[in-house]
């Protein structure tokens, strides 16, 4: 996407975006009016800017940013999976509302800072090699998904609930050493079935 106004400010300097009534949006460092795609063009520039509302001089960089994320998407530049909008819309109102924000600037921050050994590795493996790095990515989604609910204080709370497991019965005294050998083989078989039902998704 060509920008031919460009963002008018030194490098550095915060960009005021000014949104009026008819929704046009004027570039005060430039003086020109812009759209959102010469300010998603910032973004990727890393131009950074506050967009208010010219009438009642709000804060709404948010839902402007918000703004350029849906044209991106409604323009086939499907970036969000839907199971992670539907777990994204899951979380407002949520006990653990106000922790996702935090962890997913972190997730993305983490992420880009890696993103050119990502691109290294994209570009020396085939298409079919990329099946790895879903599975990762997959995991990665498994392992939040685990955080979050022991953060939460409803999964604490169902974890306290649930009755301890058990422990085995101690093998008899008068048990033959086959008989004791065999109901140990049963009881590792036991706990590893059970390990590996946690560990699937």
């Amino acid at each position: 996407m060509a920008d031919s106004h460009g963002s008018g400010a030194a490098d550095g300097e915060r960009v005021v975006i000014k949104k009026y009534a008819n929704r046009r949006l004027y570039n005060t460092a430039s003086s020109s009016y812009v759209t959102l795609e010469h300010l998603s063009e910032m973004v990727k520039k890393g131009v950074d800017f506050v967009v208010y509302d010219a009438k009642t001089n709000e804060d709404i960089t948010r839902t402007v940013l918000t703004q350029i994320i849906f044209e991106e998407e409604s323009q086939g530049q499907s970036l969000l999976p839907i199971q992670f909008l539907r777990q994204l819309i899951s979380f407002y109102g949520n006990s653990m509302q106000s922790f996702l924000p935090s962890y997913l600037e972190l997730s993305l921050a983490t992420f880009a800072q890696q993103q050119e050994r990502l691109r290294s590795q994209f570009a020396t493996i085939p298409s079919t090699g990329l099946a790895g790095y879903e599975d990762q990515i997959r995991q990665n989604l498994q392992l939040f998904d685990r955080a979050m609910k022991m953060f939460s204080p409803f999964g604490l709370a169902a974890k306290a609930s649930e009755p301890a497991p058990a422990a085995p019965p101690p093998p008899k005294a008068e048990e033959a050493p086959d008989e004791a050998l065999a109901q140990l083989r049963r009881q590792l078989a036991e706990m590893q079935a059970q390990i590996d039902r946690l560990a699937k998704p």
